[in-house]
Order: C-alpha cells, then sequence, then structure tokens
C-alpha cells in the first residue's frame, strides 16, 4: 500500500474546477408560423438539435465557455420553431496540468453548463407553445473529438 506521509507529492495541490457564474449569453426563439404551428399534428415533428463549445482565457486560471445550442423543430417542410441559446460560465481552474487544461475546459465545463441550458431550452419552448424539449444528454467528450479530428484536417502536413 504506498501513501505519500512525507513522501513526495504529500503536499502537492489538487486540481480543482470552480463556477465562478453562469449567465444567458445570448438567447432567440422564433414561433413563425403561429398561431397555425401550435395546432396538434398527427406526425411528431422532426427535430434538430446541434451544439457547439467555445472558449476564451480570462486569466491564467479563469476561463468563458460557451455552450451553442440550436433546436429546429419542422413539420412537413414548414419550420414550427427555433431556438438558439449560447449559455455560458466562467470557470477558475486550478492546478490542472497543461496537457489536459483543453479537455477540461472543452468537455467538462460544458458538461457542468448543460443542465442548465438543458432547462433554459426546455422551459422557452414550452412558453412558446409546444410542449418542452428534454434534450438527451450530449457526449461532450466526442464533440471534442470530432471537433480536434476536423482540426487536423485542415491543417497543412
Amino acid at each position: 500500500m504506498a501513501t505519500t506521509n512525507g513522501g513526495p507529492g504529500a503536499n502537492a495541490p489538487q486540481p480543482s474546477i470552480n463556477v465562478l457564474g453562469q449567465y444567458i449569453k445570448d438567447m432567440s426563439f422564433e414561433n413563425p408560423n403561429a398561431p397555425n404551428s401550435l395546432a396538434g399534428a398527427a406526425q411528431p415533428p422532426a427535430v434538430n438539435i446541434q451544439f457547439n463549445v467555445n472558449a476564451k482565457p480570462l486569466s491564467n486560471t479563469d476561463f468563458e465557455v460557451e455552450l451553442h445550442v440550436e433546436a429546429k423543430a419542422e413539420h412537413e417542410q414548414a419550420v414550427l420553431f427555433n431556438v438558439e441559446l449560447v449559455y455560458c460560465g466562467i470557470f477558475r481552474l486550478m492546478n490542472v496540468p497543461a496537457e489536459i487544461l483543453q479537455q477540461i475546459v472543452l468537455i467538462e465545463c460544458p458538461r457542468m453548463l448543460f443542465p442548465f441550458a438543458r432547462q433554459v431550452i426546455a422551459d422557452v419552448v414550452r412558453n412558446g407553445g409546444f410542449p418542452s424539449l428534454m434534450i438527451d444528454p450530449v457526449d461532450f467528450a466526442a464533440l471534442y473529438r470530432e471537433r480536434f479530428a476536423q482540426q487536423q484536417q485542415m491543417t497543412p502536413q
């Protein structure tokens, strides 16, 4: 059994992530065919949901992380609703190794923001006259890998 009593690493600072604040940075809801779009349809609408994550450093330890969510519902080529949300958080990352900092900012931080953004979208869609849109959990690690692969393809060799 290994211990660090007095050994190296005994006083090593632990990595931490703190949420300093979170907020709606931008939001749009469109119900272009109301009141006709509010009539119950025999078939459920086709809903397309897109996610994007951006981040920018505010200091050596603080980052603004933006979770962009776009949801569009269509029925028979008519748009029922279109909602766009940029939900942000300010995160303080302390003692995070440099080699994993980007993954923490672009995977773990949006994972923390997601439940709040999901609730905002559910509420605004419901307030727009439709049943609440409950978005399934998102695999932000897969989104990160996909984005990283796209950037690698765009980089000249």
